[in-house]
C-alpha cells in the first residue's frame, strides 16, 4: 500500500492534470527535473546511479509546486562507478565489434540513495512528453520520448526493490550491478530484474560458514535499516542458529542517525560480552555507527564486514577507524584490474567542451578541490557556503582519493559486466537468422525497434568468457555465479589500512567442506594479535562441575555449578577419571604383537622355526650318510616338521583374541605337539625292540617296521584331532572379557569354553609324554654308538618338567601373563626337543664327520650307569 500511495504521489507530481483541456492534452509533463547526463546513439542504456549519499528534507504546503530535490554528500565511489558505466561504452563504440555500425548512448540519472528519488528517475526514463505543431493553427499535439530498453542500476537494494516493481510492469530489464538483497531473486515479484552481483543468500552461507570454522558462539548482529540489510541479517541469524551458534543481540542503525539509538546500540554490545559483531549495512550506515564507537571508545571487537562495506575506501582510509577497523573480516565480491579505467577517470575537467552537458562534473569537481565552479560561487555564498574559487589549475592526476583508487575494482567491475552483457544481449539479438528466432512462429525481433520484453529475453540467454577469463551468465533467479574473496584488514608501513586476501568462497560448490577456503596463517585479528580471537557467551565448565541454564537467555548462556555430593557407580567397562567427575572407557589389555612381551615371544618363536628349517637342510643335504638313514629318516623329517608346527602355534596366542583365533590357538597346539610325540614314540619303540630280540630272525621286528611307525603316528594324532574336533562342536573357545570393578583396564582373553575339554587335551599330551619317556628309560643302556634313547630321555625329561611347571604358573598368572605363560611353556619345550634330539646329531654331521660311518655307528661302546 506504501509503494502505490508513494507511485501516485509522484506520478502526480509530473503529470498534473489539467480539467478544462480536451481529454487527449490532460496529462502535461513537467519539464524535467532532474538532471540528468546523456549521449546520444542508436540505442539508449538509462542508468541509476546514487551519486549523493542523502536528500534534504523540505516542508510541503501542497497548495504549490514542490522546489526541487536537493541531494547532499556526494560520493566519490558511486561517480567512479558512473564512469566506468560510460567507459565500457565508449569502449564498446570505438571497438565496434561487439555491435558494428551501431553506436550505443545513456542517460543517466542520480538517484540520491533514496527510493523516491530512484523511482522519479525510473518514471523520466520510460518517455516524457514533448509538443510540436500540427496543421496551420499550430495546435499542440502531446507525444512521448522514446523510453530507454533497458536500466542499468540502482545500487542499493531499497532503491533497486521500488525501481524492480515499476519496471516490471512494462518489462523493461533492469541489471543491477550492487543490489545483492535475497528477495530479488523472486522473479514472481520482479520478473525482469537481473544482477551481476551475487545474492545475499550466497553471501550469508559465506559468513556462517566462517563462524563455524573459527568456533565462535556468541555473535552479535548490526543491521541497516533498509532492504539489504534488514533481510540479510536476518538470514544470517536464522541459518547460524541451525549450527548452535547463539545471536547476542539484534540491533538496527537508524536512517535518522539519531545519537541517542546509536549510543543504545553501543551500550548493548558492552552489556552482551560478544567480541566478534557482524555489520550488516552499507558503508554509510556503517560510517555513522563508527562514528559512535569511535566516541565511545569501545575497542577490542573483531567485527564482520558485509560485502557492502568490506572494501570501502571511506572506512578504511580515515585514520579514526584504523585502531577500531584493524583486523577487520568480510567477504567482497571478485575484482578485477580494468586496463585504461584510470587515465579515462582522470581525463574530466570542468574545461573541457563535452563537460557543459554534464550536471553533476562541477559537484564533483567542487567537492574534490573544495572550490567554488563559475557561477556556482555567488550561489553558494548566498547559501552560507564559503568556497574558494576554483582557479582552473587543478589537475586530477594530483589527487589520491576514492574516486582515482583502482587497485580495488570490485562493484566497477559489476557495473563492466553489466554493459558488456546488454552489449552481447543486443548482438545475439542483431544476429538472428529469419525463421529460427526464439518468438512466435520462430521469428526474429524487429533489428530497428528494441523492445524490452525481447531483450529481457536475450539478456536470460547471455553467455560469454570476458577479456578476465570470468564466465559471465545468470541463472534462473536472474543470479551470476557467487565467487567471493575473504578479505583481512592489515595495517601496512606506512600506516595505512590495506585490504589482504586470505580465502576465498565458491558458493557453487556443492561440497560444504570445499567451499570456503581460508589461509588462516596471513590473518592478523583486531589488536594485531594472530590467535584467533574468542567469543563465547559462557566458558567450559571446570572439572566437577556441570551445567546450569540461565532463565530467558539463549543455550550458549549457563552457569557452572559444582555437582551433588552423590556418587554414581560406573559401570564395569568404564572407570571414573582422576577427578572423578565422569566414567571414561577401560583400557583393554591382551597380550599384543605391539608390546615388548609379545614382539619379544614372536622373535623366539621365528628363531625356533628358523633353526628347524636350518636342521631340515642340513639332514636333506646328508640324507645319505649313516646318522641320518639310521632309525628312519623319514620319521626324523616328519619330526622336524611337527617341531616346526609347534613353533609357529605360538603365534596364534598373539594378538588380539577373536573368535576364530580362539579356536586356532588350543587347537592347533594340542594337534602339532601330539605329532611331533607321536614321532618320537614310534623313534623310541623302534629303537627298543630292535635291541631287545633275543633270538635270530626273530618276527617281532616286523610289526615295526615304518608301515607299523605311520600306523602308530597316524592313530595317536587321530585321537587328539577326534577330541579337539567335538571340543569344537560341543563348547569352543570364544573371546571373553575380564572386567575387575577394582582395576582401570579390561582384560581380553580366550574362554576354553569346556575346562574339560581342554583338559582332555593335555592330558592325552602328558600321557604320551610320559610313555616315550618310560620307553626310552628302558632303553637308555643300549649302545651309545648308534642310539638316540638316552637323547630322548633327557628330551622328555624336559618337556615333562615344562609342562608339570606350567600347571601352577599358568593358574596363578593373572590377565595376559597367563597367555604369555602358556607360550613360554610351547616354546620352551620345542626348543628341548630340537636341542636333545637334533643338536647331537648336527654336531656329528657337521664338525665329526669321521664318525659319520656305519662301522663307528655299528661299534658297541660301553655305557654306564644311567
Amino acid at each position: 500500500m506504501l509503494f502505490v500511495l508513494l507511485f501516485l504521489f509522484v506520478l502526480n507530481l509530473l503529470f498534473p492534470c489539467n480539467s478544462s483541456q480536451d481529454l487527449s492534452l490532460q496529462c502535461r509533463m513537467i519539464p524535467n527535473t532532474m538532471p540528468v547526463l546523456e549521449k546520444k546513439g542508436d540505442i539508449i542504456l538509462g542508468a541509476l546511479f546514487s551519486l549523493h549519499d542523502m536528500v534534504e528534507e523540505q516542508s510541503l504546503t501542497f497548495t504549490s509546486q514542490p522546489p526541487k530535490s536537493k541531494c547532499t554528500r556526494f560520493n566519490f565511489r558511486t561517480f567512479r562507478w558512473m564512469q566506468t558505466m560510460i567507459f565500457a561504452i565508449e569502449e564498446i563504440n570505438n571497438e565496434g565489434k561487439l555491435l558494428p555500425n551501431v553506436t550505443v548512448g545513456y542517460k543517466i540519472y542520480d538517484s540520491c540513495s533514496t527510493p523516491h528519488q530512484a523511482l522519479k528517475a525510473a518514471m523520466e526514463l520510460m518517455g516524457g512528453e514533448k509538443s510540436s505543431a500540427v496543421g496551420e493553427k499550430s495546435q499542440r499535439s502531446s507525444t512521448c520520448n522514446e523510453s530507454v530498453p533497458l536500466v542499468i542500476g540502482d545500487g542499493g537494494s531499497t532503491q533497486s526493490l521500488v525501481v524492480a516493481r515499476f519496471l516490471g510492469v512494462f518489462t523493461v530489464p533492469q541489471i543491477s550491478y550492487f543490489s545483492s538483497c535475497a528477495c530479488l531473486s523472486d522473479k514472481k515479484q520482479f520478473p525482469a530484474f537481473l544482477r551481476t552481483m551475487p545474492s545475499d543468500f550466497f553471501q550469508v552461507d559465506a559468513l556462517v560458514q566462517l563462524v563455524k570454522h573459527f568456533g565462535w558462539t556468541w555473535v552479535g548482529v548490526i543491521a541497516g535499516d533498509d532492504a539489504y540489510g534488514r533481510g540479510g541479517a536476518n538470514i544470517f541469524a536464522n541459518e547460524v542458529t541451525k549450527l548452535g551458534v547463539c545471536v547476542a543481540f539484534h540491533r538496527i542503525i537508524p536512517k535518522n542517525r539519531q545519537q541517542a539509538e546509536i549510543s543504545s546500540i553501543i551500550s548493548v554490545i558492552r552489556l552482551s560480552g560478544a567480541k566478534v559483531i557482524l555489520v550488516f549495512a552499507v558503508e554509510q550506515d556503517v560510517a555513522t555507527l563508527f562514528d559512535e564507537v569511535q566516541r565511545s571508545e569501545l575497542t577490542g571487537i573483531q567485527w564482520l564486514a558485509s560485502e557492502a562495506w568490506s572494501t570501502a575506501a571511506v572506512l578504511s582510509t580515515p585514520k579514526k577507524y584504523h585502531h577500531i577497523l584493524q583486523g577487520t573480516v568480510g567477504f567482497a565480491i571478485q575484482q578485477a584490474n580494468i586496463p585504461g579505467l584510470r587515465d579515462f577517470l582522470l581525463r574530466l575537467n570542468p574545461s573541457r567542451s563535452d563537460a557543459q552537458t554534464d550536471p553533476f562534473l562541477v559537484s564533483f569537481w567542487e567537492e574534490v578541490f573544495q572550490c567554488s565552479q563559475g557561477a556556482q560561487t555567488e550561489s553558494r555564498e548566498k547559501e552560507g557556503e564559503s568556497k574558494p574559487p576554483c582557479s582552473g589549475k587543478e589537475d586530477l592526476g594530483n589527487v589520491t582519493n576514492i574516486y582515482s583508487d583502482v587497485s580495488q575494482l570490485r562493484i566497477s567491475y559489476n557495473v563492466y559486466k553489466a554493459v558488456y552483457a546488454v552489449a552481447y544481449a543486443l548482438k545475439a539479438m542483431k544476429n538472428c537468422v529469419k525463421g529460427e528466432g526464439p518468438f512466435f512462429q520462430r521469428s526474429c525481433s524487429d533489428p530497428d525497434v528494441i523492445r524490452p520484453w525481447q531483450l529481457l529475453h536475450y539478456l536470460k540467454q547471455v553467455r560469454y568468457l570476458n577479456s578476465f577469463a570470468s564466465e559471465i551468465e545468470f541463472d534462473e533467479n536472474g543470479d551470476p555465479a557467487a565467487m567471493y574473496d575473504l578479505v583481512n584488514w592489515q595495517m601496512n608501513p606506512n600506516g595505512e589500512l590495506e585490504f589482504i586476501n586470505i580465502g576465498k568462497f565458491d558458493g557453487m560448490t556443492g561440497d560444504v567442506k570445499q567451499k570456503l577456503y581460508i589461509h588462516e596463517g596471513v590473518i592478523l585479528w583486531n589488536g594485531n594479535r594472530t590467535r584467533v580471537p574468542s567469543s563465547v557467551c559462557s566458558t567450559i565448565c571446570p572439572p566437577g562441575t556441570r551445567k546450569a541454564m540461565r532463565p530467558n537467555f539463549p543455550v550458549c548462556c549457563y552457569d557452572c555449578v559444582a555437582y551433588s555430593i552423590e556418587c554414581a557407580q560406573c559401570p564395569p567397562e568404564f572407570w571414573s577419571n582422576a577427578e572423578r567427575t565422569t566414567c571414561i572407557p577401560k583400557r583393554v589389555e591382551f597380550l599384543s604383537f605391539r608390546d615388548t612381551m609379545g614382539i619379544t615371544l614372536v622373535a623366539i618363536s621365528f628363531i625356533g622355526s628358523f633353526s628347524t628349517c636350518i636342521v631340515v637342510l642340513i639332514f636333506f643335504c646328508n640324507r645319505t650318510t649313516p646318522i641320518v638313514r639310521a632309525n628312519n629318516s623319514a620319521l626324523s623329517f616328519l619330526l622336524l616338521f611337527s617341531l616346526t608346527l609347534c613353533f609357529l602355534c605360538s603365534l596364534t596366542f598373539i594378538g588380539q583374541p577373536s573368535k576364530w583365533s580362539c579356536m586356532l590357538r588350543h587347537t592347533a597346539f594340542g594337534i602339532s605337539f601330539v605329532l611331533c610325540i607321536s614321532c618320537v614314540l614310534g623313534k623310541t619303540l623302534v629303537v627298543l625292540v630292535a635291541f631287545n630280540a633275543k633270538l635270530p630272525g626273530s618276527n617281532v621286528i616286523k610289526w615295526f617296521g615304518p608301515s607299523q611307525q605311520k600306523a602308530i603316528i597316524a592313530s595317536c594324532t587321530i585321537t587328539q584331532v577326534l577330541i579337539c574336533t567335538v571340543w569344537l562342536l560341543v563348547a569352543p573357545p570364544a573371546p571373553h572379557q575380564l572386567m575387575p570393578r577394582e582395576e582401570d583396564f579390561i582384560i581380553l582373553l580366550c574362554d576354553e569354553g569346556s575346562y574339560i575339554a581342554f583338559a582332555l587335551v593335555l592330558s592325552y599330551i602328558g600321557l604320551l609324554a610320559v610313555l616315550c619317556l618310560l620307553l626310552a628309560f628302558l632303553a637308555r643302556k643300549l649302545p651309545d654308538s648308534f642310539n638316540e634313547a638316552r637323547l630322548i630321555t633327557f628330551s622328555m625329561l624336559i618337556f615333562c618338567a615344562v609342562w608339570i611347571a606350567f600347571i601352577p604358573a599358568y593358574i596363578s598368572s593373572p590377565g595376559k601373563y597367563a597367555t604369555v605363560t602358556e607360550v613360554f611353556a610351547i616354546l620352551a619345550s620345542s626348543y628341548g626337543l630340537l636341542g636333545c634330539i637334533f643338536a647331537p646329531k648336527c654336531y656329528m654331521i657337521l664338525l665329526r664327520p669321521e664318525k659319520n660311518t656305519r662301522k663307528h655307528l655299528m661299534s658297541k661302546a660301553p655305557s654306564g650307569n644311567f
